[in-house]
């Protein structure tokens, strides 16, 4: 299984960014697949996933604000984020049925 992010930059806070993770490897259209993020000091927490049937769950810190979307054509699952905030600052991983990883990519919200 290898999965590629991308999409991560620098931003200012209100801003928005998606990212995305393009999967090789897997079955994709039926994969569960979701985002985990991990601040400086603190442990990898999850933020969003999203199974086969396409239901999604969100972390409490992050809904109404994130999207997580999939295109099975593609395989690509996205991550779109509005109203970024100081502390969404961290390295986002893509996972695929929790047990593979993706390398990250740093999103940075400056205040």
């Amino acid at each position: 299984v290898q999965l590629v992010e991308s999409g991560g930059g620098l931003v200012q806070a209100g801003g928005s960014l998606r990212l995305s993770c393009a999967a090789s490897g897997i079955i994709f259209s039926s994969a569960d697949m979701g985002w985990y993020r991990q601040a400086p000091a603190k442990q990898r927490e999850p933020v969003a996933a999203i199974i086969g049937s396409g239901t999604t769950r969100y972390a409490d810190s992050v809904k109404g604000r994130f999207t997580i979307s999939r295109d099975n054509a593609k395989r690509t699952v996205y991550l779109q984020m509005n109203s970024l905030k100081p502390e969404d600052t961290a390295v986002y991983y893509c996972t695929a049925e929790g047990s593979s990883w993706g390398q990250g990519t740093q999103v940075t919200v400056s205040s």
